[in-house]
């Protein structure tokens, strides 16, 4: 054989070695590599309802502290509508890579699966859950210029004694104020009927103009209506008191016993996210729920911090999602 050929041959030899075993050393390399996470890139937050909103409100709360403790900055984006469904498609379809996250709520997560005969995407195998960050509890409030009663035991006789005379109010049809008080309705044998407002003031407006008895609305929204004497609270739909009206019981220790009705709000990113990456984030959003300042501001809302792993908001996702839809069902509520 020509030397030259030859010469020419054992070099391309050596050359494709070299190729080959770089091919083959790669995924080791890859994942010899440490965690650079975030890196140094910005984070951003999809916000399923808009500014102002319960959800934006602890959004905006842990925005700042949660880009300190993570390195990096923290983005807003709102892509509110559909009860949440157009932010939370916009993250199912984002890269996996933990720098696209939803804010979603039990609502989201777990009711609308229920509501909606279909659904652009799965709340189990599309997202892959995060972070707990709190739950909301809601209270029965009244305005005792129409029905004036002290108690929920009070509140369930008065209204067994005059069928079909109060109605209740809720901030629409399908949110978590119809369904807690729809709920509240069938454990309690009541015939409240339901009107449905276009959210939460016209709602709070029309318990406060007599128009309607109740409402089952979050604590923050009626707490400064109750301070100034215009409404009264029977009782709060979690399983414990709540801090910041620890005066209050619990619908469940006033004569429904397991009377059990919240939403959680949460952080969850597309689905194939890196495990060390959820790690990071939970553990990022842990020490901030830690802080005095972030803690004190929810629980003085009248929220309650709730603090679990990725695995166990994963079961919370699952188990909620399976109540909600027992509860819609009872409702017969659906929307298209």
């Amino acid at each position: 054989m020509n030397p030259t050929l030859t010469t020419l041959l054992q070099r391309l030899l050596r050359q494709t070695g070299t190729c080959l075993l770089a091919l083959c050393l790669a995924p080791w390399v890859a994942q010899a590599q440490p965690l650079e996470f975030p890196g140094g890139k910005p984070i951003t937050i999809v916000m399923t309802f808009p500014a102002g909103s319960g959800v934006d409100v602890v959004g905006r709360l842990i925005q700042e502290p949660l880009g300190r403790v993570l390195g990096t900055q923290v983005l807003i984006d709102y892509k509110p509508g559909a009860a949440g469904n157009i932010a939370s498609d916009f993250v199912a379809r984002a890269r996996p890579d933990g720098y696209t996250l939803v804010f979603g709520t039990s609502g989201t997560h777990a009711i609308n699966p229920a509501l909606y005969r279909k659904m652009p995407f799965d709340v189990e195998a599309d997202f892959t859950p995060v972070a707990t960050l709190n739950d909301v509890s809601n209270v029965l409030t009244i305005n005792p210029q129409v029905i004036d009663v002290k108690t929920v035991q009070e509140f369930i006789a008065k209204v067994k004694a005059e069928p079909g005379k109060y109605n209740f109010a809720s901030t629409g049809n399908g949110t978590g104020t119809h369904l807690a008080f729809a709920e509240f309705n069938a454990r309690a044998g009541l015939d409240l009927v339901h009107v449905p407002y276009k959210g939460g003031p016209e709602a709070m407006q029309a318990v406060l103009q007599g128009q309607v008895c109740c409402i089952m609305n979050q604590i923050q929204t009626v707490i400064g209506q109750w301070k100034a004497g215009k409404v009264r609270l029977l009782g709060v739909t979690t399983p414990q008191r709540v801090a910041v009206v620890q005066d209050i019981p619990t619908i469940a220790e006033s004569g429904l016993p397991g009377f059990n009705s919240y939403i959680w709000f949460g952080l969850l990113g597309p689905r194939g996210m890196d495990p060390k990456v959820v790690e990071t984030l939970n553990a990022a959003v842990r020490k901030v729920l830690e802080m005095p300042e972030v803690a004190g501001k929810l629980t003085g809302a009248g929220n309650t911090v709730r603090v679990e792993s990725a695995e166990q908001f994963r079961a919370t996702v699952k188990a909620d999602r399976a109540r909600w839809a027992q509860v819609v069902k009872q409702a017969g509520v659906t929307l298209d």
